[in-house]
């Protein structure tokens, strides 16, 4: 027991983000993210990121079904409501990244933080 109060400290695992031998520490230091605002606008780019290939895999689709559709009414306008739709949820989420990007650096500039 004497061994592991002596020589624990020594061995702790640095942190990336003050180099001080911590239990306790922020994994997510050492990406960047200091505080909820990162955190949330870390998360809304991966979203970003991984929903825009998604996006225009569902775009191609949407072409897709326009050109099987081949004139029939009832198949142009399954294929209008899927464009539409696709195009709304790319909207929303893109609008949802710039609000609160801008959200957030609106407040950034208010409080006076970097």
């Amino acid at each position: 027991m004497l061994f592991f109060v002596a020589f624990g400290r020594s061995f702790a695992q640095s942190s990336p983000c003050n180099g001080n031998a911590n239990l306790l520490y922020n994994p997510t230091c050492a990406a960047g993210i200091n505080n909820v605002q990162d955190l949330i606008a870390a998360f809304l780019v991966a979203v970003v990121q991984i929903s825009l290939p998604i996006l225009t895999l569902f775009i191609v689709y949407a072409g897709f079904r326009f050109v099987i559709a081949r004139g029939k009414p009832e198949a142009l306008s399954e294929a209008k409501k899927n464009i539409v739709w696709v195009l709304l949820g790319a909207i929303l989420i893109l609008g949802a990244w710039v609000l609160a990007t801008l959200i957030a650096s609106t407040a950034t500039q208010v409080l006076g933080t970097s």
